[in-house]
């Protein structure tokens, strides 16, 4: 596991954590991975709390932080969070909300008390709102890469990040994809197949990966879609990448902020129970199939609407999922992978994080007790 982006980062297993629970972050890195927070649904000063309290439970070691700034969007050359709401707002038809709060009628999700809500439904997924977010995450000196979920980070956010010394990545789902973080200069690159959980592009990694690392080379390459064993990570490194990047793996740890009843829906989803749906983002995003996502299917229904507008239909469905998930278990928001077949037992993070790294070792000696000369 010797690879050059773990000696760059000062990590003892190129492990790389994707959560968006700050426990989870502070447990792998402190198992010698390194956490990432996504910070999608932060606002700025909920990011600096959030990172604080890791910064004070994480010692010297590293973390991450991954934003979303999608490559293209309604509304992309507004950078003022305010008029860009309201600019959205304006586009969404009719139909379309009263469609999503049929939905959530239809199965007895009770409302949010006004009191409790909050009005903005975009917050980090535009580049107006991930600048605020990018300026917390360069405050705190632990925090050593920033991720971009969606497309190549616009140039001025490349010259910030790696300004400040920090590394910089994205993630791709397609070669073209790839080849446009390579030209924009990244320090990083996420190849993640289609079994991954969130946007996801339509090839599978064990394709995916190899013509993304050949594409790209030298750029270090962290392999994702389907990584949840020492196994696969074994599998990965084979084919050229120098770390794993996972997500679902975590959804289920100790650690997790997850609400029991989400937790074993979860823990009961096999890895034939994911659907990749527009219906959540308005980009394809693989999550567990419900309600809601065979809702938006049907025939003579509402089409999703592009992103961000679809996240500002659907936002009052996440929203009253958090609030109520055992009442909106049947709609509720469920992003991960086809990995989460493996998530049967809840287990602590670093548990996991050893068991990949002693799975790895047994994988590499069979592999090479079987190689003769």
């Amino acid at each position: 596991m010797n690879t050059e982006i773990r000696q760059k980062l000062g990590i003892e297993f190129p492990i790389f954590a994707f959560t968006h629970c700050r426990d989870v972050v502070a447990a792998v890195s402190n198992a010698g991975g390194i956490g990432v927070l996504g910070a999608i649904g932060f606002t700025p000063e909920q990011l600096e709390v959030e990172l604080t309290w890791i910064d004070e439970h994480i010692g010297d070691h590293p973390y991450g932080v991954d934003i979303v700034i999608p490559a293209k969007y309604e509304g992309m050359d507004e950078m003022d969070p305010d008029k860009l709401e309201a600019q959205i707002r304006g586009l969404i038809p009719a139909e379309h909300r009263e469609f999503a709060l049929k939905i959530l009628a239809d199965h007895h999700v009770p409302e949010i008390p006004e009191d409790e809500r909050r009005s903005n439904g975009m917050i980090g997924w535009t580049a107006a709102h991930a600048a605020g977010l990018i300026e917390v995450a360069l405050r705190h000196p632990q925090v050593r890469l920033i991720a971009n979920a969606l497309g190549t980070p616009p140039a001025d956010v490349i010259e910030k990040v790696q300004g400040a010394g920090l590394m910089i990545g994205a993630l791709a789902g397609s070669v073209k994809h790839a080849l446009n973080h390579k030209a924009a200069g990244l320090d990083f690159i996420v190849c993640q197949g289609s079994e991954g959980g969130g946007h996801t592009g339509d090839v599978g990694s064990i394709v995916l990966w190899p013509e993304v690392i050949d594409a790209v080379s030298p750029i270090p390459v962290l392999a994702a879609g389907g990584v949840g064993s020492g196994r696969q990570m074994a599998a990965a490194l084979a084919l050229g990448a120098q770390g794993v990047w996972s997500g679902t793996l975590w959804l289920t740890v100790e650690e997790a902020d997850i609400p029991p009843k989400q937790m074993e829906t979860y823990l009961a989803a096999t890895s034939r129970d994911t659907v990749r749906s527009r219906s959540f983002t308005g980009k394809p995003c693989r999550m567990l199939k419900n309600d809601w996502t065979d809702a938006w299917e049907a025939e003579e229904t509402p089409d999703p609407l592009p992103m961000p507008l679809q996240m500002m239909v659907a936002i009052e469905a996440v929203s009253r999922g958090h609030r109520y998930p055992e009442q909106a278990r049947d709609v509720n928001f469920n992003p991960c992978g086809q990995v989460i077949g493996r998530a049967t037992v809840v287990r602590k993070a670093r548990d996991v994080v050893f068991s990949m790294v002693e799975e790895y070792i047994e994988a590499t000696d069979r592999m090479q007790a079987g190689v003769t000369v």
